[in-house]
């Protein structure tokens, strides 16, 4: 039997971490998009509380104003009626390493109890169960951008005690390591996921549970983590998506639901 608050919900998984990780966003960010649900997200909040977002997609596009959900990074979509048109590594030198990007926003194959990426390989490098699709800008992002989030569903093998290969830097081994790397880049400052949202312990740079959603507990988070989860003692319930975020991500963003 399903639990009561499970039965009353008017909306799904992906569209609760597209709702609060578009609230994560603040009006005049420059934010480096990825496609998926971080482009559903950085799109609702333009189109809601942060109507100054400008969005950078690594194909070569800043001030992107899409007129429909993009279908891939190079869907031509995301030069309609954008700012500037450039080449890939012009993005990469002139905007993020030239330290103009706010927020990144990757996903993660992987992602370990220091906030540290894979989406190189599953198992050993020099003969992997599966080969993933690789790093593309996310390690940059983690180094230069001002603050990083990453947006992944949570199970139990994407969430182990230690990543089969750190494609994309978090916290390294913990805080104190990763302080000593030259770069402006402070790590991954959350992580939302399909049941709550996990932020990080600011002395050892190890993920802290802060926020859980309506319906879900503790213990069934706990259950999809490798290892003994720290518990924020703030521990937060983020509030459900509301009628207008649900009709815009439905009938503007993801008509299709291609991702909801």
């Amino acid at each position: 039997m399903l639990k009561k608050a499970e039965k009353m919900k008017d909306y799904s998984p992906s569209e609760m971490m597209i709702v609060r990780a578009a609230r994560e966003l603040e009006d005049g960010q420059v934010v480096f998009v990825g496609i998926g649900l971080p482009n559903l997200a950085a799109n609702l909040a333009k189109r809601l509380h942060a109507p100054r977002i400008e969005m950078i997609y690594e194909a070569g596009v800043f001030g992107a104003h899409p007129l429909r959900l993009p279908l891939s990074i190079g869907d031509p979509t995301l030069v309609s009626g954008a700012t500037a048109i450039c080449s890939i590594p012009e993005i990469f030198m002139f905007y993020l390493q030239g330290g103009l990007i706010d927020v990144g926003m990757v996903g993660a194959a992987q992602i370990d109890r220091y906030g540290n990426i894979n989406t190189t390989v599953i198992g050993d490098y020099q003969s992997p169960k599966v080969r993933l699709p690789g790093i593309g800008g996310a390690s940059a992002i983690s180094l230069l951008a001002k603050k990083m989030l990453v947006i992944t569903n949570l199970t139990k093998r994407g969430f182990p005690e230690k990543v089969d290969f750190i494609s994309t830097p978090g916290f390294l081994g913990g805080k104190r390591e990763r302080d000593k790397l030259p770069v402006e880049g402070k790590g991954p400052s959350a992580i939302i996921t399909d049941l709550g949202v996990f932020g990080f312990d600011q002395v050892s740079g190890e993920v802290v549970l802060q926020s859980i959603y309506p319906g879900v507990t503790v213990e069934e988070v706990k259950e999809k983590v490798g290892w003994e989860l720290r518990i924020s003692e703030q521990l937060t319930t983020s509030p459900e998506p509301e009628k207008e975020e649900l009709r815009i991500i439905r009938q503007q963003l993801d008509p299709q639901r291609i991702y909801i």
